[in-house]
């Protein structure tokens, strides 16, 4: 069958926008084809620096005839009704057709010559393609990422003919800008086209210009004894870059080693698009980059190298500048600045934020078993790095230089220094008490004046570099528990302060990376088996009764709140301190609800504003569907489990592979036909009115054996159930469980529940309602599929 060969010929697309053109005119040619009901054995698109090129192998010559039967109105409707249905169809009333009352009109088409249809694709396409960024040229209309030149449209070894603003379809490519001849190519098929431009020095496809790059850079590298460093973000970046990429291997001064790598790298990529260099023999970069030319050189490349060398050092002594400002600056600078970065105008300032992390920190290290104060401190200084001529110029360093600068520091700062750059906040004065205990040993001579040890820098300066992590699926997870402590207190503090303020994720809409974040908490938690509750009062409490700062954003919530007066609102609202005004709410709604006040110091007082630890854990638990989903574990059973209240991951994780191991055995899945039977029993009883409960009944008269086996098993296994629990024996719980199969299906089987004598029934439904208690105990199994 004949083949389609489109090619879209312009100036230079941006690299970053070629993969997604390549979808995108797949997705655009594909619907406009098949909704004219056209078929074809494959289509194949192609993206590069110059060129979008489209392939369609198998594609009839004509679409098909089609034939649409359109259903009208009944025959008894009203003439206006009919006449509308007849201007719709383009019919008269005598070619309708009726069955059983109603009107049907049967539309016919002819097939239409495919190169029609070809033409007014690729017009419609060009015309509406989805650039993230386009333009116009000269004096026409049309846009495009960069002024198209070309239009090669081929069907069947012919040229499809049209024209779109002044542009020619035809049947000519060009090759390479510099290596071609400079001569147009007439191609007749796609093997010619793709044949020809690879004599002119055109890679079509990006994964041939990415093997060519590869195979080539280890050789390069490999020839002096050298290995190249895998960058994929770089190597698609520059794959598409250059239509006939040749990697050039140059050298650099040695004395930019003495910078950090992740700076050296990065100004090569980001900057240069080089890749580094690594001497396997060394621990540590070479003196090298490689380059991705699009020429092959008469020189073999020395000249490029050359002048490419040149401008890298020029990158790398920027670099080396701000290295050695920054170290001159220090953190005490930095965290004196940061009280005059805003965070989020309903979250305060970065040294705010600081604030939180560092007491959150401080109260999570004990359970992960990290120093507190080691905790403490490297939270103090985690942002700090944010404030640097380095971070400024590569933000994707953050945390990293802050792990560098903490370890080279020659003047490590103590907590004192750093408590003494942060102003106070709103309403406290200078005499206002620390919240926090010190530091061990702090106070003159103590230890946090005399310094830190060089173990506890290191495991500092690894937390500062680390706490960001993960970022992402791939990442890696922390593991040192001082990293572990601060990168949790960093995502738990993110987390509930944007829910605090009503910043929560909607749709695809995500501004905050709060997922992100939720998942790396998960992660954390998980991977590290931290058994971290996240309704954890520690987390909260740093919202409801932290800084000032969020005092007026609480306020404007409970104010709203219907359960408080409007009068006694308005005179709250008329105080000048927040924190003031939170108390008088806080009194008001202990009033109103009746709480006592030690139920209200038990936990946190306000947390009536919002459903803060609601919003939060069923976030979170969507978020560990996601992930246990992505692992092959079904979101029914996660559901059933995070049913039970149960805030601690790892034990929610446990649970969830006790229950689906138990649910693969015929045991767990005739239970569970078990549970739904007695749970369908039982809510129909409810509808009637309350259901009996209490103690079950055994020895009465005519009492059928399978109604007596059951309510002992049921007690046992109420016992068992309760054991392994208590020691999160998940399995043993789920072993306890299938004891009841056989006792149940026999009562099911046996008894009639909806007893005439109402002593029999009411026993009967106590037994079922205690079946279903147990198992809930494990987890809440109606919420189970199947």
């Amino acid at each position: 069958m004949p083949q389609l060969l489109l090619e879209i010929f312009s100036e230079e697309i941006p690299a970053r926008m070629q993969q997604g053109a390549a979808r995108d005119l797949d997705r655009m040619v594909s619907d406009r084809l098949k909704a004219a009901g056209l078929t074809w054995d494959a289509l194949t698109t192609y993206a590069g620096p110059r060129r979008l090129t489209l392939v369609i192998d198998g594609l009839p010559v004509a679409t098909p005839d089609r034939e649409e039967e359109l259903k009208g109105p009944r025959a008894s409707a009203p003439e206006q009704a009919l006449e509308g249905f007849l201007r719709k169809t383009g019919l008269t009333r005598d070619q309708l057709t009726e069955r059983d009352g109603v009107l049907f009109a049967v539309l016919s088409s002819k097939g239409r010559a495919t190169t029609d249809l070809v033409a007014e694709t690729v017009d419609h396409v060009v015309r509406t393609f989805p650039w993230p960024k386009s333009m116009r040229w000269g004096s026409g209309t049309l846009r495009w990422v960069r002024p198209i030149k070309r239009i090669l449209c081929i069907f069947d070894s012919k040229v499809v003919p049209f024209e779109i603003d002044g542009i020619q379809s035809d049947a000519i490519t060009e090759g390479h800008r510099f290596m071609g001849s400079g001569q147009p190519l007439k191609v007749s098929d796609f093997v010619d086209y793709r044949t020809q431009l690879e004599k002119k020095f055109v890679l079509i496809d990006a994964a041939d210009r990415k093997l060519r790059i590869l195979e080539q850079a280890k050789a390069a590298c490999a020839a002096r004894g050298l290995a190249l460093v895998d960058d994929d973000g770089l190597l698609d970046e520059v794959a598409g870059l250059a239509e006939w990429p040749t990697p050039i291997l140059g050298d650099m001064d040695p004395q930019f080693l003495a910078l950090p790598p992740e700076v050296v790298r990065l100004s090569m990529k980001v900057h240069q698009k080089y890749f580094a260099v690594r001497d396997p023999s060394k621990d540590g970069l070479a003196p090298n980059f490689l380059v991705v030319a699009n020429v092959e050189a008469t020189d073999g490349g020395k000249a490029l190298a050359a002048g490419n060398s040149r401008v890298l050092s020029a990158r790398l002594n920027d670099a080396r500048f701000f290295w050695d400002e920054d170290q001159k600056v220090g953190f005490d600078a930095w965290n004196a600045k940061l009280s005059g970065v805003t965070f989020h105008a309903k979250l305060g300032t970065l040294a705010e934020r600081v604030e939180r992390i560092a007491a959150l920190a401080r109260e999570i290290a004990p359970l992960v078993g990290a120093d507190a104060d080691e905790a403490e401190m490297a939270a103090r200084l985690s942002k700090a790095d944010l404030l640097s001529g380095m971070v400024s110029e590569f933000p994707e360093l953050q945390g990293i230089m802050g792990g560098y600068y903490a370890r080279t520091a020659t003047n490590f700062p103590t907590r004192a220094s750093l408590r003494s750059a942060v102003p106070p906040h709103e309403g406290e004065g200078e005499s206002a008490p620390d919240p926090l205990p010190p530091l061990h040993g702090e106070g003159p001579g103590g230890e946090a004046d005399r310094g830190w040890g060089r173990e506890q820098r290191d495991r500092i300066a690894d937390a500062v570099r680390d706490h960001y992590k993960p970022q992402g699926p791939a990442d890696t997870v922390p593991t040192a528990p001082v990293t572990v402590a601060v990168a949790l207190a960093d995502k738990l503090d993110t987390l509930v302060g944007f829910f605090a303020i009503d910043e929560k994720p909607t749709g695809s809409k995500d501004p905050f990376a709060l997922r992100r974040a939720a998942l790396g908490v998960i992660r954390l938690l998980l991977e590290n088996g931290v058994r971290l509750g996240l309704r954890t009062e520690q987390v909260l409490d740093l919202f409801l009764y932290g800084p000032a700062h969020l005092a007026a954003a609480k306020v404007e919530l409970a104010v709203t709140n219907p359960a408080l007066p409007a009068a006694i609102g308005k005179s709250i609202m008329e105080s000048d301190e927040p924190l003031a005004q939170l108390e008088a709410i806080a009194d008001v709604f202990r009033e109103v609800e009746g709480k006592s006040a030690a139920k209200w110091a038990d936990g946190a007082p306000l947390a009536w504003l919002m459903p803060l630890k609601a919003d939060v854990l069923a976030f979170f638990a969507d978020r560990l569907t996601v992930l246990l989903r992505d692992q092959g574990q079904r979101h029914d059973l996660v559901a059933a489990v995070f049913a039970l209240g149960d805030d601690d991951l790892v034990r929610i994780v446990r649970r969830v592979e006790a229950l689906a191991a138990f649910l693969a055995t015929d045991d767990g899945a005739n239970l569970l036909a078990g549970y739904k039977r007695a749970s369908n029993i039982l809510r129909a009883e409810e509808k009637k009115g309350p259901v009996p409960t209490g103690m079950v009944q055994t020895g009465l008269p005519n009492q059928p054996e399978p109604e007596t086996v059951l309510a002992f098993a049921v007690g046992a296994a109420r016992t068992a159930v309760a054991a392994a629990l208590e020691t999160e024996d998940f399995a043993a719980a789920m072993t306890a469980l299938a004891a009841l199969r056989a006792p149940v299906d026999r009562f099911f089987e046996d008894v009639l529940v909806n007893s005439d004598v109402p002593a029999e029934r009411d026993n009967r439904l106590k037994l079922l309602g205690q079946v279903r208690d147990v198992m809930g105990q494990v987890a809440d199994f109606g919420q189970i599929a199947g």
